[in-house]
């Protein structure tokens, strides 16, 4: 995001906030479908509940919009500009929850919004995200696969246990690792169909590893938006994606953020402002998102 700003640049941003918005869409559709029931429902009798709700169905193709525009956002930026964006998802479901659910809102929620932004912008524009298009090899693959793997193992295991609240917080912080990870999927998969074409790509190994990630990250989604409040799931799903993509993103594909004490001071005030932002939002929200009786 140096200086002017480039037709791919302005995609990327257009794409990353359609992504954004068809999150917002899946997780309130789905969280509303998800505990409609009275009986904490486990294993098969959940999934066949699920099935039966026309919103939890509507959410899966929220989900599939959500997964078309993140792909075209990385195709065209780079992950540590994408992903940060995203957390602006939080603010669209503000909107639906006001337009759509017809819930009153704190004040306290819209200045939440408004800090959220105002931290993303200031991220963005002191740190200038730039990266590389090319795909990484093979190898380099290994150790940050591994490592955040191996960091949502350990996020699983500490959701066997504890209050609701714990075991969302936990399932969401794996969903957020899950979610970084794939979007280095997302984007090499992209990559490698922009380069070999759909039929070059069926032979390579992105396009698998993508479409397990994506399996194990709504499975970690899912657990997290039954076992507890979605003001706890969802902040932490949010501020871990974006943290874990701008590592993934420096680490694999070279990322560069501007440099400088003054940048990099700011870019980093500005990511810690949008997370206080998102923590004032998420917890003064309503605690469901059942719509409301209309009042005279």
């Amino acid at each position: 995001m140096h200086g002017e700003l480039t037709l791919d640049q302005g995609l990327a941003v257009f794409f990353a906030a359609a992504t954004a918005l068809s999150n917002a869409v899946a997780v309130a559709t789905q969280h509303i479908a998800s505990t409609s029931s009275v009986e904490r429902l486990k294993g098969w009798h959940l999934v066949v509940h699920l099935f039966r709700q026309p919103l939890w169905l509507f959410g899966w193709v929220a989900l599939t919009g959500s997964l078309i525009f993140q792909a075209l956002a990385l195709r065209f930026g780079p992950m540590s500009e994408v992903q940060p964006i995203l957390v602006t998802e939080l603010v669209m479901a503000l909107l639906l929850r006001r337009y759509w659910i017809r819930q009153s809102l704190r004040g306290l929620t819209w200045v939440g919004a408004i800090i959220t932004c105002a931290g993303l912008v200031s991220f963005l524009g002191a740190t200038s995200p730039s990266g590389r298009a090319n795909v990484p090899t093979t190898s380099s693959w290994t150790m940050p696969v591994l490592a955040s793997l191996a960091a949502a193992a350990v996020f699983v295991l500490a959701a066997q246990r504890g209050s609701p609240s714990r075991r969302a917080a936990m399932f969401a912080c794996s969903t957020g690792v899950l979610w970084a990870l794939e979007a280095t999927f997302i984007k090499a998969t992209t990559d490698t169909i922009a380069s070999s074409g759909f039929a070059g790509a069926l032979g390579r190994w992105p396009v698998y590893a993508f479409a397990v990630g994506g399996v194990l990250g709504l499975f970690a989604e899912q657990a997290a938006l039954h076992v507890g409040p979605l003001k706890v799931s969802q902040p932490f799903i949010v501020i871990v994606d974006p943290v874990v993509s701008i590592v993934l993103g420096v680490w694999l594909y070279g990322e560069k953020l501007r440099g400088g004490l003054l940048h990099f001071g700011v870019g980093g005030l500005g990511l810690v402002v949008m997370c206080l932002g998102v923590v004032l939002l998420t917890q003064t929200a309503p605690d469901s998102m059942k719509a409301e009786l209309h009042r005279l």
